[in-house]
């Protein structure tokens, strides 16, 4: 029988084919929650108990359940809305040699040779005009067609080194192919497919998005594969576990759920974890509560962050990439990532503690260390602590093929991150 909360975790990342996709759904399933939105550019008017979020670039958001005046402290998880892929550059359109071609650039550190021979397609915003002034603009969800571009790989032919590790050349070899002939123009198939005169497009945020649907597979759906699963995966069963604990009676601590935008390019934009987004919201919440800037302080002393982010599992073809002791793998529980070299917010209190939350309940946890000869990657939680620093531990699923625009896991970990994201909050 096939995971509940795998198959819900599918059907969101399926509806979420770009960053502001994937928010815009989170805003909806906490609307249908209760919760209510706020706007950074207003007074904020909280009411203890309440429910709220506020969104920034519209491809980051904040929820939080409002506590009482004498609030000990916050319990955060934070995860990322991006996911690596092709951004498509301004005035897009190549032509030549019988089709026009889109001009793309790396968004991202991806596998690149999955992404050829692929069915994808397009999705991101559009900025339109909404009346005369320059700042009058709004705007709109993009998502077109499945199947409208694909990279063609060169045959073997010509590459008789392809199987060798040849290097890739982004600029001459990424460009998609979305029509034959030389007439295309991205804007008015934009505007025709979206219902927008050709003339209000004023700018877009446009990338190349993975067609293809989440699956089942395994001789017993032991495994889902999906794009995006880095990170959407946390984000959504981190959204689960969240809602569930705010269904309950209230503690004495301030429950948020953030995801971040660009944590995937070093996250040092006004909407990603570098930002003063999280330590704004955080203030304002203490401030519209009538609390002091030393209750703020306290407060943040007494907090922890979990910081949610998938991550490597031991990989069959190439066990030897990985620790010889501590190997995650798929269906194998929550894992917990540790590094000498601080890419990682955990240390031996913060995991201490989340294990034991795990334990409690009976959720398998996993230990993540990198192959001392090997180097790793890093996440949102050292960056998130550096403007707010609470105690963190970095956590994360399994995974196979990080970074390919499709990727695999296993089918029963999201249950167990949403069941442990929930307890996380009761704490």
């Amino acid at each position: 029988m096939k995971n509940e909360t795998a198959e819900k975790t599918l059907e969101f990342i399926r509806k979420s084919p770009s960053c502001f996709h994937a928010v815009g759904n989170i805003k909806e399933i906490l609307k249908e929650n209760g919760f209510s939105e706020l706007s950074e550019g207003e007074r904020w008017k909280i009411e203890e108990g309440g429910r709220y979020f506020v969104t920034r670039n519209s491809s980051s958001i904040l929820s939080f359940v409002a506590p009482g005046r004498d609030f000990c402290g916050f319990r955060i998880a934070a995860s990322h809305s991006d996911s690596p892929s092709f951004k498509i550059k301004e005035n897009p359109e190549m032509k030549g040699n019988g089709c026009v071609r889109l001009n793309v650039e790396k968004y991202g550190g991806m596998l690149m040779q999955p992404w050829f021979d692929r069915p994808l397609s397009i999705a991101g915003r559009a900025i339109v005009r909404k009346g005369p002034g320059a700042f009058d603009v709004e705007e709109k969800l993009v998502s077109l067609k499945k199947n409208l571009v694909m990279i063609p790989n060169l045959a073997i032919h010509f590459a008789r080194d392809a199987n060798d590790g040849r290097k890739i050349n982004v600029q001459s070899e990424m460009m998609p192919v979305i029509a034959a002939g030389e007439s295309f123009s991205l804007k008015k198939f934009i505007s025709e497919q979206c219902g927008i005169g050709e003339e209000d497009i004023l700018g877009h945020d446009l990338f190349l998005s993975c067609s293809d649907d989440g699956v089942f597979w395994g001789a017993d759906d032991e495994f889902i594969a999906s794009p995006r699963l880095d990170d959407l995966e946390c984000a959504y069963t981190t959204l689960l576990g969240f809602i569930g604990a705010c269904k309950k009676s209230g503690g004495r601590n301030a429950l948020v759920h953030a995801v971040f935008d660009n944590e995937e390019v070093g996250s040092g934009t006004r909407q990603g974890a570098d930002s003063t987004f999280l330590e704004d919201t955080l203030r304002r919440i203490n401030g519209a509560l009538g609390r002091t800037d030393e209750d703020y302080n306290t407060a943040v002393a007494n907090s922890f962050l979990v910081s949610a982010d998938n991550a490597h599992a031991v990989h069959p073809a190439y066990p030897d990439k990985s620790d010889p002791i501590n190997r995650p793998r798929l269906n194998g529980g929550i894992v917990i990532k540790h590094n000498a070299a601080q890419k990682y917010t955990t240390d031996a209190l913060s995991s201490s503690i989340f294990r034991r939350i795990c334990a409690d309940a009976g959720i398998p946890t996993q230990t993540f260390t990198n192959n001392s000869n090997v180097a790793g990657g890093s996440t949102l939680g050292n960056i998130s602590t550096a403007h707010v620093s609470a105690l963190s531990v970095d956590i994360g699923l399994a995974q196979w093929a990080m970074h390919s625009p499709f990727e695999s896991a296993g089918s029963d970990d999201a249950a167990h991150m949403a069941r442990a994201t929930e307890l996380f909050y009761a704490q």
